[in-house]
């Protein structure tokens, strides 16, 4: 078994593990290259279905071609998509697009509220109707109190410090010194009622491997990431207003696969496109502690 089936096989038994000790999951998808592998091997783990809701919250300033490849994947792929807003800092322009608000402050009520709100429900939420294609607000949400991630530890500083099953407090907020030890793949899946457990089957993964395993596996990914003749692309994706690409002639996954293994972007941190992370002293853990992915 070489490497990346190694991580495939472990990645499917965090799966399977999840689905057997909780109830009321969902899983994250941002509609990255992260998430998107996430979303294929959950497929693979029960045999092509994905048994539990897909969640995106929608902050309204996403790059466009994110919301139609979200759209497009959803009904091709047959999958109950729930879209979650904070709608109020919405309408009163409590953003950073809007001048109210700096870029984190602004993440913190688009992003980090809004997942909030959108887990237990006391946000609408809306699911995408599988025989229309439009979006309708969802009745008797109920909340979700495990949610899985396609967080790897490699991306960024904070994410280093996470478990693959990592308890929360009820308000989603991270306490970093009680994450429990996960020593020879020995996972604690038994926590008190009421708390709140991010599964994150990816943490082992790195940016490479992430590649590899697209081109391995032929899996999907939007065009952003690729150099579509401007001599740039994107290595990470998320708001228009606080992402930007880098410079890269990469416009296929192999190419992309090279300059990584070559080292060309080494000495580039992978989310140095996120502006909010500069804002928040390069990393994301105030964020993170207060319930962001």
């Amino acid at each position: 078994m070489n490497y990346l089936s190694q991580l495939e096989a472990k990645s499917v038994y965090i799966f399977r593990e999840a689905y057997k000790s909780f109830k009321d999951l969902c899983m994250l998808w941002s509609i990255g290259k992260d998430s998107t592998v996430l979303l294929w091997l959950a497929k693979k783990a029960f045999f092509g279905h994905v048994p539990f809701p897909l969640v995106h919250i929608d902050t309204s300033y996403k790059i466009p071609e994110m919301i139609a490849y979200r759209d497009k994947l959803a009904m091709e792929w047959n999958l109950t998509m729930i879209v979650g807003q904070n709608e109020v800092a919405l309408k009163n322009k409590q953003t950073f697009p809007d001048g109210n608000a700096t870029r984190l402050q602004c993440c913190k009520r688009l992003k980090s509220d809004a997942l909030h709100r959108t887990l237990d429900a006391t946000y609408p939420r809306k699911k995408l109707n599988l025989d229309t294609g439009e979006y309708e607000t969802e009745k008797n949400a109920i909340p979700f109190t495990g949610v899985i991630a396609g967080i790897r530890s490699d991306e960024e500083g904070s994410r280093s410090k996470e478990r693959y099953f990592s308890p929360r407090e009820t308000t989603n907020d991270w306490n970093i010194e009680e994450q429990p030890p996960e020593l020879w793949n020995q996972f604690n899946t038994d926590f008190a009622p009421g708390t709140h457990i991010r599964i994150h089957p990816l943490l082992d993964w790195t940016e490479l491997n992430i590649w590899e395993y697209i081109h391995q596996e032929n899996i999907p990914i939007i065009p952003l990431y690729f150099d579509q003749g401007k001599g740039t692309r994107y290595r990470s994706i998320g708001c228009a207003p606080c992402t930007f690409p880098i410079q890269s002639t990469a416009k296929t996954v192999p190419d992309i696969i090279e300059e990584l293994r070559t080292g060309k972007l080494s000495n580039i941190a992978e989310r140095s496109g996120r502006a909010q992370d500069a804002e928040d002293g390069g990393g994301l853990e105030t964020l993170r502690q207060d319930g962001y992915m």
